[in-house]
């Protein structure tokens, strides 16, 4: 049997629709600007964020580096979460490739920043300092949880950092499901941004890419930024073809993701011995009391061997995911896992 795979929504198989759209799709040398569906699918994506102008990336890790390269010049600060995707699980590239110095200010439990820790972090005008130049922002936030921002939050940074004349960048890998959760337009978060970057590849269900997305002239320096980095593809409609269905038809099915979440949280919590996290996208993390006697590596080859795939996020901590390749039958065969493991 086809294992039951909640590791992550990056694993995904694109639909039907996507594969036809992909064998069919209009091509040309993107290098050159002259592929069609890649020039449709950037602007769709501009769109749906509101902005004046997209480009296609072959990942988020990618489109959020182009954007930090863009942002700050070698020795220029970030403002970024300790708990950020940016700063914990892209290689370090900001630092190794752009010379740019992070500061790494505490994430809240509901994935934000402080607005006073933002305030006291950014430099005064000091010989001695770098300059700060950038505040970076995820939405939503894997490490908290998958939990969402507020539009008003985002508002509020946007204030601060137009206030102190900073640019203001958005990891919104998984943006669509901050606005499907919320009920809320994606541009409503996105409004207060220069620049964001959301993968088409998780829930979506693409098989790969991202957009990074911003005005026409931060797009011309991104469009630089990604050939220096070898992101430059050639007859990459292939790809933006599926990405176009993804934008067109997979957004709002992401509440069905959502809900299988807190049916499979629900059904955790019945469970002795397991604390489960109140799971407000499509992530649902959970810890163990000392009742059970497994440690992570040994509870995940458990699930394994019972069809279960998941994944470790930290010592005796799990996260599933619900995606769109998880069906109903899915979450009911993976409490009843959960219940033959923790019986014995």
């Amino acid at each position: 049997m086809k294992p039951i795979d909640l590791r992550s929504d990056t694993v995904t198989q694109p639909t039907e629709a996507m594969r036809r759209a992909m064998a069919y799709a209009e091509v040309g040398d993107d290098v050159y600007g002259e592929d069609p569906t890649v020039n449709r699918l950037q602007e769709l994506a501009a769109e749906k964020v509101g902005k004046e102008a997209g480009l296609f990336v072959p990942s988020g890790t990618m489109g959020n580096l182009i954007a930090l390269l863009v942002h700050c010049r070698r020795g220029e600060e970030m403002l970024v979460g300790n708990r950020s995707h940016i700063f914990l699980s892209e290689r370090g590239g900001a630092s190794a490739l752009g010379g740019i110095h992070s500061r790494q200010l505490p994430n809240q439990p509901d994935g934000s920043l402080a607005l006073s820790d933002l305030q006291a972090a950014i430099r005064p005008d000091d010989i001695h300092d770098p300059v700060t130049r950038l505040i970076c922002l995820e939405n939503t936030h894997n490490e908290c949880g998958g939990v969402y921002q507020s539009p008003q939050y985002v508002h509020q940074v946007g204030e601060l950092a137009r206030r102190y004349g900073l640019s203001l960048h958005l990891d919104g890998a998984r943006l669509f499901n901050a606005a499907v959760a919320q009920g809320i337009d994606a541009r409503e978060l996105t409004a207060p941004v220069d620049s964001v970057t959301f993968c088409l590849s998780k829930g979506l269900c693409a098989p790969v890419g991202s957009v990074l997305c911003g005005s026409r002239a931060f797009i011309a320096e991104a469009r630089k930024v990604r050939k220096m980095l070898g992101g430059g593809m050639r007859q990459a409609g292939i790809l933006a073809a599926a990405g176009i269905v993804a934008l067109e038809t997979m957004i709002d099915r992401l509440a069905e993701d959502h809900a299988r979440a807190r049916w499979l949280a629900d059904g955790l919590k019945q469970l002795p011995g397991l604390l489960v996290d109140e799971p407000a996208t499509n992530m649902v993390f959970f810890s163990w009391d000392e009742s059970i006697p497994y440690d992570e590596r040994r509870l995940i080859a458990e699930l394994r061997a019972q069809g279960v795939l998941a994944g470790s996020v930290a010592p005796r901590r799990i996260r599933l995911v619900t995606h769109y390749g998880i069906d109903d039958s899915d979450i009911e065969q993976t409490l009843r896992a959960f219940r033959a493991i923790l019986s014995r």
